[in-house]
């Protein structure tokens, strides 16, 4: 492993080394009123594939650990302490982008996940929270069927029909079937990173085209983002919709004393589904997540609720205490 020594620039700001072989990137994600949320830093514009980014630099020799180069790149860059934190993948693909270093550098990327409860973020870079489907729009079913999907569907079928070999056709029909829920397949919220990866081989999506230029307006694939954030950001949703069904990961987004509508709204924003209320108290109820407190909602025009709180000796109880979502056809 390869890596250059850390240089400081004007007004004793750490720019990055000239080379290194390993980067470090960051998924923060927080929950905000019922939105899931992005911690995301704006790429400058004289970098190739400038637009938003994820909170990123290359590891160097004072970082003791990969983690502590990472937590030490997002304090610096947002102002951002993290708390949970989780290694999620590690990008080693040849045509990856090191951003405003060469090509070959940043040849391998650790990225992480970790969950926080938003904070403003005053960093050195100009940090932001966004809500994820701003990059990946058609992955939000709260409201029903997402508009962008007739569009990019009729995109993938075209794509799909392309081949004049028909071993070839069938087999891109049946990926849309297995990512897409197309020719009636079952729509897998967790398959967030196959469906990314599927728009980006059709071409379908500005990162495939090099990402050198501005989003395209009303864009039904999603703004994109600088170098393949885009693809970590896919990766992250897939890892924590499938947690949070058998590990109470979600908690870790949560105020310490919430309502069960507050918890709902939180998992429906991760999941991208709409959830029936009974349903899901139910559920909460049999798994044995939360406990009540003694305290109300106040200050709000509706009726005060019972605020719960985690209990956290379910984890003592059960190897696998989370939420099970049900499945969805989406033709």
């Amino acid at each position: 492993m390869t890596v250059g020594a850390a240089q400081t620039g004007a007004g004793g700001v750490q720019a990055l080394p000239e080379r290194s072989s390993v980067g470090l990137v960051a998924v923060i994600v927080a929950a905000t009123k019922g939105e899931p949320r992005a911690l995301t830093i704006r790429v400058p514009d004289q970098a190739p594939g400038r637009g938003d980014g994820l909170p990123a630099g290359p590891l160097v020799p004072e970082h003791a650990t990969l983690e502590r180069g990472l937590r030490a790149w997002v304090e610096r860059q947002t102002h951002q302490r993290l708390g949970y934190v989780e290694q999620l993948y590690t990008f080693g693909d040849r045509d990856r982008s090191g951003g405003d270093e060469a090509p070959e550098a940043h040849a391998l990327s650790v990225a992480y996940l970790a969950l926080v409860r938003e904070e403003r973020p005053a960093g050195l870079a100009e940090a932001a929270w966004h809500n994820w489907y701003r990059y990946l729009p058609y992955e939000d079913f709260r409201n029903g069927r997402p508009p962008q999907l007739d569009a990019i569907e009729g995109r993938l079928a075209s794509w799909a029909a392309e081949p004049a070999d028909c071993a070839i056709r069938t087999r891109r029909l049946d990926r849309l079937g297995l990512t897409f829920g197309m020719n009636g397949g079952t729509w897998n919220e967790e398959r967030v990173l196959e469906r990314y990866e599927l728009l980006f081989e059709a071409g379908l999506i500005p990162e495939a085209r090099g990402n050198a230029g501005p989003a395209v307006p009303n864009d039904p694939t999603g703004v994109p983002m600088a170098f393949d954030h885009r693809r970590v950001l896919a990766t992250a949703i897939g890892r924590l919709r499938g947690k949070i069904k058998y590990r109470p990961v979600v908690f870790e987004l949560m105020p310490p004393a919430f309502t069960l509508l507050q918890l709902q709204r939180t998992v429906e924003a991760l999941s991208g589904t709409q959830l029936h209320k009974q349903n899901f108290r139910r559920l909460v109820a049999q798994q044995g997540l939360v406990e009540e407190t003694e305290a109300l909602t106040r200050g709000t025009a509706e009726r005060p609720a019972r605020l719960v709180r985690f209990r956290r000796e379910v984890l003592l109880e059960r190897p696998a205490p989370g939420l099970r979502l049900p499945s969805r056809r989406v033709g």
